[in-house]
Parts: structure tokens; C-alpha cells; sequence
């Protein structure tokens, strides 16, 4: 059963319904603001070190896969910087076949559709870093739209839609995945849209509102398996609200997830075909952790999603305060359904990866990306809320809400800002641009590395910001590398303490930078 509203109280919003427009000076804040989260997006996408995780990307557009970068150039032999941009870019060698069979093959539990994207893309517009991300950048941004969408559906409120395209257009979370060359912001773009879709198929009740729901199904289960988390919540929803009846509803909801799913099999073959590889590839998510870690991560994680300052986490405590409220005031005044409809996004998700972490001690939710459904919901709950604050009855609340809504928005364009600006140390890629900026200073340097726990990934990460003149010598580990004559420095990076063991033998090893862990190679017996 639904449950009801413990105060009886109307929606706040009940006189503000979808057709009726805000102030116009509303809606020209709105536009400014919009337009500034597409300068975010899009004016920045090289200024960030490529990651680890998106040179797997870069790998799987190309379509080689790691295996075959390992055996070409993981030889010992002395190679140009250049030859590992074959292994980030397509080519004519490779074609989209090969992209899906290196995902079926070496990641599995990713499914292909976003990677082919990803291929046609960069084949459209060219080679590069920023154009390799922009295309989550154009994802981040069709987010704004479908959330809008979504408002209209959910609380029958064009203002709650238009507060919600504000907070998500300059929003320091999703501007990260805008800008992450990844499929986090079509994941965000296919929660909303999904969500959209069975809230108007429901009010509907049409062939084709329901088949356009299941499309949006299938189009989320082939952009990461979390998205039947996303499908399980709005199974408990249908069901919730139809009482647990067979009704026709529900028996529509039914046949779409069934739709939606039957498309999907294909690629369950393919995942249960290569289960021991999936399991070994996503086991690095379930090292143990404890329970202040997941607290202070949960804690953090959720602060940035609407405020990261990079100067501290002073703003947490605010920022919980704002999102708990926002929750008990939408249990308090929202109608039933809408409340429903949200604590159901959110609580699906985070109980599902949650109790796995609170009890085997894994760190899944260590991790933001994996409970973007949970902060898309509680967005939504923040929205409502100040958007009710705005309408408040007494103009004195109205004001001090515009005032609240007007700092929040502040400091999540300082957010952007800072997000955007190329200093300091962020995260471990950005240790990438210390490492480069030593090794590029050189006047004839060597970089040795390895295939250390059969990864390939960070060196093709760092590869992007060498200089041509740098010369590559990679080896497999245990091997030691033979260095040879004529170049001015020798740095050493990611390899085993074996090979650094071995190398001490015969030279020098003097670390360069500990933060950023690069080791230059000396003769022995020189200064």
C-alpha cells in the first residue's frame, strides 16, 4: 500500500502544476546557468591526466585488446611513445567486431554499446583526449532535458524541473562524469529517462509509452549491469502502488521488463560464458575494508555531490543537513507517490551494495560511481525542496529559500570552477602530469616499466602526455630489463620491487619524486 502522508497535508506545489511557467526572470537564471554548465563541460576536457580507467576506454575503441598489447610492445625492446597511440585510437586493423570481442573476451561484464559509441565518435571527430570525453560531455548534457522530463512526470511541477536543471547543470558530480571518458553520464541519462518513461507509460497506459519504457530499459542494461538495480526500484514502485494486484498495470510493467531483459540475454550468455574473467576483473571492488572508512567515504561522496571545494570537508556537515531535511520534508509534504517513487530510487541501490559492504567488508560504496542512482534520487529530493521553499505561502520564507538556493548554486559553481582550473593534485592520475613534466625535461630519456599485475593501463594513461622524443622500454614481469647506451636519464616507473631489486645491482636507483613514485637510474659510481 501506498503510505500516507503522516500530516494529511497537500502537496506544496499543488498550484504550480507542469503547465504553468516560473517567473520569467526565474527561467533566465535558469538559461545563464545552463549555458555555464556547457562551458564546464565542454571548455575544460584536456585539462585533467587521463586515467587509468580511461585508457582501458581508449584500448577497447582502438579494438586490441590487453593481451595483444602485452605481446607487441611488452617485449623489452626500445620503442617511440608514438607506437602505443595505435592501441588508444581506431585504426584500420581493427574494426567494431574486434571492439565487442575484446569486451566479451577481457571484460565481459561490460557491455559493448557505449565503447561503439565511444568508436564511431572519435572516428567522426578526430583523435584526441578532449574529443575522446566530449562524448560523455554531450551525455551530461542531454541529462539536463531528461531530468526536466522527469520533474514534469514526478511532481507535476515545471518549477521543481527547472530548480532540478539547475542543481544537476553545475552540479561538481556530474560535471566529473561529464568529463570522465567513461559511460557513467549515460548511465545518469538512462536512469532519467527510464524513470520518466514508466512514470508517463503508467499515467499513459498506451502500446507505446510501455514499449518506449522497455527500449529504455534494455538501453540502461546495455550500459552497465547496475542499471537492474535501477529496474528493480521501479518494481518495487509498480508493485507498491498497485497494492501487489495483478493488475493491468502491473502485467504491463511485466511484459516490459520482460522486453527489456530479452534483449538483454545475448550479452548474459556472454557474461556467464567468461564468469571466472568477470569475477577476476571485479574483484579489485571487493578487498575488505572497515566500517570508518565507509562511513567517512559515504560522508564525503556525498558532500561532493553538490559541493567540492578541493580545500577540506568542512562543507559535509552542511551538506548532510540540507540532503537529510530535504528527505523528511519530502516523507512530510510530498504526495505519496512522489515520495514513493524516490526513496525507492535511492533505497534500492544503496541497500543492495551497502549490506554487501557492511558485512563481508567489501568497499564497493567507497566508490561515488557506484551509487549514482542513490544521489540522482537524492538531487531530486533537494529540488523538491527548495522549489517548495520558493512558493512557501509567507513571503519571508520565500526569501530566505531563494537566498539558501542562490548560495547552494554559488558554491557549486566554485565547485566547477576549482574543478576545472589544471593545478594541484586531485586524484592519482593527476600524479600522471608530475611524472611527465620530470621525464619530458629530459634531454634523451628512457622510461622503463612493466606489465605489473598484468596492467597495461597505466602507462598507456601516461603515454598521452609524453613528449615524442621519450623512448619506452617495457618488459614482463619478472624479466629485467637490459638498459642500453646513449640516453642522458633513465626513470623507472611501475615496475615490482624484483626489478628494482635487480636493476640496483648493477646502477644507482635515486627516487625523484615519492608522491608521484619515479625512480631515475644512475651508473654506479656517478654523481
Amino acid at each position: 500500500m501506498v503510505p500516507e502522508n503522516t500530516n494529511n497535508s497537500l502537496n506544496v506545489l499543488s498550484d504550480n502544476k507542469w503547465w504553468n511557467l516560473p517567473p520569467i526572470w526565474w527561467r533566465g537564471l535558469i538559461v545563464i546557468l545552463v549555458i555555464l554548465g556547457i562551458f564546464f563541460r565542454f571548455g575544460s576536457l584536456d585539462s585533467r591526466a587521463y586515467s587509468h580507467d580511461e585508457a582501458y576506454t581508449s584500448l577497447r575503441i582502438s579494438g586490441y585488446r590487453m593481451q595483444e598489447v602485452r605481446d607487441r610492445v611488452f617485449d623489452g625492446r626500445v620503442i617511440d611513445v608514438k607506437e602505443l597511440y595505435q592501441y588508444q585510437y581506431p585504426n584500420s586493423e581493427k574494426n567494431f567486431t574486434d571492439t565487442i570481442e575484446g569486451l566479451a573476451i577481457e571484460e565481459a561484464h561490460l557491455p559493448p554499446p557505449y565503447f561503439l559509441m565511444a568508436r564511431l565518435w572519435v572516428q567522426l571527430f578526430g583523435n584526441s583526449v578532449a574529443v575522446t570525453r566530449s562524448l560523455s560531455a554531450v551525455f551530461s548534457l542531454l541529462a539536463l532535458p531528461a531530468v526536466y522530463w522527469l520533474c514534469l512526470e514526478l511532481f507535476e511541477s515545471q518549477l521543481v524541473g527547472w530548480v532540478a536543471s539547475a542543481i544537476f547543470s553545475v552540479s561538481p558530480f556530474h560535471l566529473l562524469y561529464a568529463q570522465d571518458a567513461r559511460f557513467y553520464s549515460l548511465l545518469i541519462l538512462t536512469i532519467l529517462l527510464s524513470s520518466a518513461a514508466l512514470l508517463r507509460a503508467m499515467r499513459w497506459q498506451t502500446n507505446l509509452s510501455w514499449a518506449t519504457y522497455a527500449a529504455t530499459l534494455a538501453m540502461g542494461f546495455y550500459t552497465v549491469l547496475f542499471s537492474f538495480l535501477v529496474a528493480g526500484s521501479h518494481a518495487i514502485y509498480v508493485a507498491v502502488v498497485e497494492r501487489f494486484r495483478f493488475t493491468k498495470t502491473l502485467k504491463a510493467y511485466l511484459l516490459a521488463f520482460i522486453a527489456g531483459f530479452l534483449t538483454f540475454v545475448p550479452w548474459i550468455v556472454v557474461i556467464v560464458i567468461n564468469a571466472t574473467q568477470v569475477a577476476r576483473t571485479t574483484g579489485s571492488a571487493q578487498t575488505r575494508s572497515n566500517i570508518l572508512v565507509l562511513l567517512r567515504s559515504w560522508v564525503l561522496n556525498l558532500s561532493r555531490v553538490f559541493i567540492d571545494l578541493q580545500i577540506g570537508d568542512f562543507t559535509a556537515p552542511i551538506v548532510l543537513i540540507i540532503v537529510g531535511y530535504s528527505l523528511y520534508f519530502l516523507y512530510r509534504k510530498a504526495p505519496p507517490k512522489v515520495s514513493l517513487f524516490i526513496f525507492t530510487l535511492i533505497g534500492v541501490t544503496a541497500i543492495c551494495l551497502v549490506l554487501p559492504d557492511l558485512i563481508l567488508g567489501w568497499k564497493l560504496t567507497t566508490r561515488a560511481r557506484y551509487l549514482i542512482t542513490s544521489y540522482v534520487g537524492i538531487q531530486l529530493a533537494v529540488a523538491y525542496l527548495f522549489a517548495s521553499g520558493i512558493v512557501a505561502i509567507k513571503s519571508s520564507t520565500q526569501q530566505l529559500w531563494k537566498v539558501a538556493m542562490a548560495l547552494l548554486i554559488s558554491a557549486q559553481l566554485a565547485s566547477c570552477a576549482v574543478k576545472i582550473l589544471p593545478v594541484g593534485i586531485r586524484n592519482a592520475s593527476d600524479y600522471n602530469i608530475t611524472r611527465s613534466n620530470i621525464i619530458n625535461k629530459s634531454t634523451r630519456p628512457l622510461l622503463v616499466s612493466s606489465n605489473n599485475d598484468l596492467n597495461p593501463g597505466e602507462i598507456l594513461a601516461m603515454s598521452s602526455l609524453l613528449d615524442p622524443k621519450v623512448k619506452l622500454q617495457l618488459v614482463i614481469e619478472p624479466n629485467i630489463p637490459k638498459i642500453p647506451d646513449g640516453f642522458s636519464d633513465v626513470f623507472l616507473y611501475n615496475t615490482s620491487s624484483k626489478i628494482k631489486a635487480g636493476l640496483g645491482k648493477k646502477y644507482n636507483l635515486k627516487i625523484v619524486d615519492a608522491r608521484a613514485k619515479i625512480w631515475r637510474m644512475e651508473l654506479k659510481g656517478e654523481s
